[in-house]
């Protein structure tokens, strides 16, 4: 693989946007160095490096950081640009739309599905998977939009929006196995449940997304963690 100077990932194997930095960089062929984080327990470089927010990813080049997923994966575009593909459609107006959409996904998708995994009953939960099925609604339209008929977002292979709504799918899979809940129905968003077959399918799609059984086991060592902490009020 590439590689350019000194390079490390801070992340979190069940974290979707770690997931999503370690797709851009698989694309590309960029070699680095990963050092998971507990966020239970957070360690000195986190703190250092992401005094802000203190979250995953960063992304440290050179010693310098770079924080927030979709800044990251632009800037691993932009710096290793020599590698091919490009992660960014090239057209300045398929860039611009592609951003649009992928920061739909994080402010809508996201949270949606963050929405359906902490609903204390059954009817919270219906009316969560309600509120998502309008937000896979509409990347069904952006994906008709932005693809052109073709197999992904960015069209023949896999690009930005491709990664930006797929290092999500390995929880969709895990709420699946949990609830039983299908969030992508192939009845009512049929193209866009294709697509995310084919991603799951494709090389990056092989090599980057966690196993829906971690998320799982995470998922319950997040409900043990709140249960203890309401016990403890």
């Amino acid at each position: 693989m590439a590689g350019e100077g000194d390079l490390k990932l801070l992340g979190m194997v069940v974290s979707p946007f770690v997931v999503r930095v370690r797709m851009a960089l698989h694309l590309k062929g960029v070699s680095y160095e990963y050092i998971e984080q507990d966020l239970f327990n957070k360690g000195e470089l986190l703190l250092r490096y992401n005094p802000v927010h203190k979250k995953v990813p960063v992304l440290i080049h050179n010693g310098k950081p770079v924080c927030e997923s979709l800044a990251i994966v632009q800037y691993v575009d932009e710096v290793w640009a020599a590698s091919s593909p490009s992660i960014l459609p090239t057209d300045p107006h398929e860039r611009a739309v592609a951003r649009f959409w992928a920061a739909y996904v994080d402010d809508k998708f996201f949270p949606a599905w963050i929405g359906i995994m902490r609903a204390e009953t059954e009817e919270e939960r219906a009316k969560k998977m309600s509120e998502m099925a309008a937000v896979v609604k509409q990347l069904e339209v952006a994906l008709a939009q932005c693809s052109n008929g073709k197999d992904f977002f960015s069209g023949d292979s896999v690009g930005y929006l491709d990664i930006a709504v797929g290092c999500n799918l390995f929880w969709l899979d895990a709420m699946r196995k949990m609830f039983g809940v299908v969030v992508i129905d192939a009845a009512r968003t049929p193209f866009f449940a294709a697509w995310a077959d084919r991603f799951r399918e494709s090389d990056v799609g092989k090599v980057a997304l966690p196993d829906a059984d971690i998320a799982a086991e995470y998922a319950k060592k997040i409900q043990a963690h709140r249960a203890a902490a309401v016990a403890s009020k």
